[in-house]
């Protein structure tokens, strides 16, 4: 196995960070909860406070609101050096989670599902078991997050938005990855990110 990175923070969505209708959609990040931990299950994932609160991510199959499909965006990952990438383009106001993966990694250079592998596991910084993950996914950017790195509510110029969609793409707006062969983990900031060499 590679290490590739250590846990920085972890969240859940507390709802859609998608508001209004179409055409007149856009993005807000308020929704976000950094917690203490996650507690990933193959059905999602769900925060657990400081004060032993839990709150359901929107993505979790038992969400009222749920945003999963078929089992595939369960779990979302992303990495600070991609959001130094965004911020270098776009602005501060580009804040490492903001575009809403679960699991924020403290990396550094540029990952691409090649570089990731097929396979991806996390070491708990307090058991040192480790936590597998597959099945992973390029989570594609939307039309109203490249508004909101845009700083503009207004619809972008088709060029431009093409352009945003394309630098946002290829996992540097995060991943989806799926908990595999365990009923569910905590992970937490200070855990240890690993590629699994495949063979």
């Amino acid at each position: 196995m590679l290490e590739i990175g250590q846990v920085k923070l972890v969240q859940v969505q507390r709802a859609s960070l998608k508001f209004g209708e179409r055409p007149n959609r856009y993005y807000d990040p308020s929704p976000l909860l950094v917690v203490e931990r996650l507690r990933v299950l193959a059905e999602g994932a769900v925060g657990e406070t400081a004060d032993g609160g839990t709150v359901v991510d929107v993505h979790h199959t038992s969400h009222p609101d749920s945003k999963n499909i078929k089992g595939a965006n369960g779990l979302s990952l992303g990495f600070t050096s991609h959001y130094r990438q965004m911020q270098a383009r776009y602005g501060d106001h580009v804040f490492d989670g903001c575009a809403g993966e679960n699991i924020i990694v403290e990396a550094n250079g540029s990952f691409g599902l090649d570089d990731l592998g097929h396979r991806l596991a996390i070491q708990n910084s307090a058991t040192g078991q480790f936590a597998y993950f597959t099945r992973l996914l390029v989570a594609a950017p939307c039309v109203e997050f490249s508004h909101f790195v845009n700083r503009d509510s207004n619809p972008l110029p088709a060029g431009e938005l093409k352009a945003t969609l394309q630098f946002l793409d290829d996992g540097r707006r995060g991943f989806y990855a799926t908990l595999e062969g365990q009923p569910q983990v905590a992970i937490q900031a200070g855990d240890k990110v690993f590629r699994v060499d495949n063979g």
